[in-house]
């Protein structure tokens, strides 16, 4: 892997220090990413009103090479996305809740709408089979979202765990066998660790659930898929709702889970219940486990 050199902050760390031309050459690339990146050295020249011995000056002042490097490092900033680079005008701060909860609903309905009742059947009747039950995700909220899964199907009395860590993914996929399940989750797919452990958790024949993106590539190894649909929005400042999306599929796999054990599950969630009221108290409406 190479080592990663960010062309817009060292742009942007070292304009000080910049002579006045070469700050020049830097205002306008910081302005326009997407044009710096695709435009020519003559239009980079024209447009920043600089000669083409500046803009060489400029590559080697900002950590490149040359010129060349320079266009090559522009195109990989600006592949991010122009949402990470333009300014977006500010919402007004009811716009502004209003739209997140809208975005919440939009990615709700959007995931629903896909959702098929028998993969979920499927992939509840082999947790319930299971052995034992793996559950895998990676960063932020795939993280999270896997412990939320183990917890939903621990209060089940079913035997489970969630792992974030690759080392330790990679060494329990390799102790399951074709009695056992490897659930994992990642909105986005391609995370390259987890792509491994579902091919190590493949290897000795385990049942691989996953949630994640549709036609990705760690949605091409499972054996059995449920799609989780994304539209992310230019307004980068808040947490992605695809969160939601995830989660609703954990709610839906979790009861699908429980109704595949109805009465054993009903006594559980007694018993569970009957629990937390000795110890906190509360009315019989409480949440359960909150």
């Amino acid at each position: 892997m190479t080592a990663l050199f960010d062309i817009v902050y060292h742009i942007r760390a070292s304009r000080d220090r910049l002579s006045a031309t070469e700050q020049k050459v830097a205002d306008i690339i910081l302005d326009d990413i997407a044009f710096a990146a695709s435009a020519s050295i003559d239009q980079l020249a024209v447009k920043a009103n600089v000669s083409i011995a500046t803009i060489s000056r400029f590559a080697k002042s900002v950590g490149c090479d040359d010129i060349r490097d320079l266009k090559l490092k522009l195109a990989q900033a600006s592949a991010v996305g122009t949402r990470f680079l333009a300014e977006v005008p500010a919402l007004e701060e009811s716009a502004f809740y209003s739209q997140i909860c809208s975005e919440v609903e939009s990615t709700l309905r959007a995931n629903l709408a896909r959702f098929v009742e028998a993969d979920f059947r499927s992939a509840a009747s082999a947790l319930n089979n299971a052995r034992l039950i793996y559950i895998g995700g990676m960063g932020g909220g795939s993280t999270m979202l896997a412990e939320e899964v183990q917890f939903r199907i621990a209060r089940l009395g079913i035997a489970v765990t969630a792992y974030h860590d690759p080392v330790l993914l990679r060494m329990f996929a390799a102790t399951l066998t074709e009695k056992d399940v490897l659930v994992l989750l990642s909105v986005t797919g391609v995370t390259p660790e987890l792509l491994e452990v579902a091919d190590i958790a493949r290897e000795y024949g385990a049942q691989i659930i996953v949630l994640s993106a549709p036609s990705s590539p760690l949605a091409e190894k499972a054996s059995l898929f449920i799609p989780i649909v994304t539209e992310e929005t230019d307004f980068i400042y808040k947490p992605s709702a695809s969160r939601y999306g995830m989660l609703l599929a954990i709610d839906l796999l979790a009861t699908e889970l429980a109704l595949v054990r109805k009465t054993e599950s009903k006594e559980l969630l007694r018993r569970v219940k009957f629990a937390l009221d000795e110890y906190r108290g509360g009315d019989n409406r409480l949440p359960l486990g909150d």
